[in-house]
């Protein structure tokens, strides 16, 4: 009869360890998934977080997000998956590929051209 107790308490020791770990497991995939979804713009609502709406398809979004985070694939995966079904207007932060690169570029054109036209300036003072 003792040995059973033993073999009770042991087992109850044996949950009460395990148990934590998994939950700080659940809360890493939750912020992964929080962190992610902060980035992707819900397509249902205007400009909003897939995070932040509650639209069904920003919470099919998550549930993706979360399997996809589960199976081991990175976020970079994860926002190209994404944006090659949804378009790239799902990323609120634009992929930088070839598409892109006068996007990318732009505000250096930009600045460059003004400092050039200030310089210009500035000699003719």
């Amino acid at each position: 009869m003792k040995l059973y107790r033993y073999y009770k308490l042991y087992l109850l020791n044996l949950i009460l360890i395990l148990c934590p770990f998994e939950v700080l497991g659940n809360e890493v995939i939750d912020e992964r998934v929080k962190k992610l979804t902060l980035e992707l713009r819900c397509m249902t609502c205007q400009n909003q977080s897939i995070y932040d709406s509650e639209a069904e398809f920003s919470n099919d979004i998550k549930k993706i997000v979360r399997r996809k985070i589960i199976e081991g694939k990175s976020e970079k995966e994860i926002k190209q998956f994404l944006a090659e079904r949804y378009g790239e207007y799902i990323l609120f932060k634009p992929l930088f590929n070839s598409k892109n690169l006068f996007l990318w570029a732009f505000p250096f054109i930009l600045l460059a051209f003004g400092l050039y036209i200030l310089s210009f300036k500035m000699r003719k003072k």
